[in-house]
C-alpha cells in the first residue's frame, strides 16, 4: 500500500515550486490538475489546485474560503530537520515554531506553506521516546 497525501492549493505552481525547494526534491509527475512528489518510505505528497477540486468531486464539496482556519499538517521524519526547515524558511514558508525538543520523542520545527498548511519536518531526539507517536501542543 502506498500512502498519498493531497494538499488542496490556491496556485499548483506556486506550490510545486515551494514544495521543490522545501524538500530538495522535483516532482515525479507535474501536469495540470496535479503535481506528486514521491516522499521518502513510501508516501506520496500531492498538490491539486482547489480550482479543480468541485469538479472532481462534486456540488456537494463546500467552496474553499480565505478564512478557512489552518488546513492540514504535513509531518515528515528526515535525517536534517533543521536544513530542512532552512530549506522551508528559504523557500518562502513562515516560521510558526523553531526546532527544539517535543513532548512525545522528536524535535522537530514548524512552519506554514503560502496556502495555510503546516510544515513540520523531525527526528527521533537524542534521549527521547523515539516512540513514532505524534503530538500537539509543544
Amino acid at each position: 500500500m502506498t500512502s498519498h497525501f493531497i494538499l488542496y492549493v490556491d496556485d499548483q505552481a506556486r506550490s510545486r515550486r515551494f514544495y521543490a525547494r522545501a524538500l530538495g526534491i522535483e516532482p515525479r509527475l507535474d501536469v495540470p490538475g496535479m503535481t506528486e512528489f514521491a516522499l521518502p518510505g513510501g508516501g506520496v505528497l500531492g498538490l491539486m489546485p482547489e480550482a479543480g477540486i468541485r469538479s472532481l468531486l462534486g456540488p456537494g464539496l463546500p467552496a474553499p474560503s480565505p478564512a478557512t482556519p489552518l488546513r492540514s499538517e504535513l509531518y515528515l521524519l528526515v535525517p536534517d530537520p533543521e536544513a530542512s526547515h532552512r530549506r522551508a524558511l528559504e523557500a518562502g514558508a513562515v516560521e510558526l515554531s523553531p526546532f527544539a525538543p517535543r513532548s512525545w520523542g522528536h524535535a522537530a520545527a514548524y512552519s506554514l506553506d503560502a496556502d495555510g498548511h503546516v510544515l513540520a519536518f523531525a527526528s527521533p531526539a537524542p534521549g527521547g521516546a523515539a516512540s513514532g507517536a505524534l503530538g500537539g501542543g509543544d
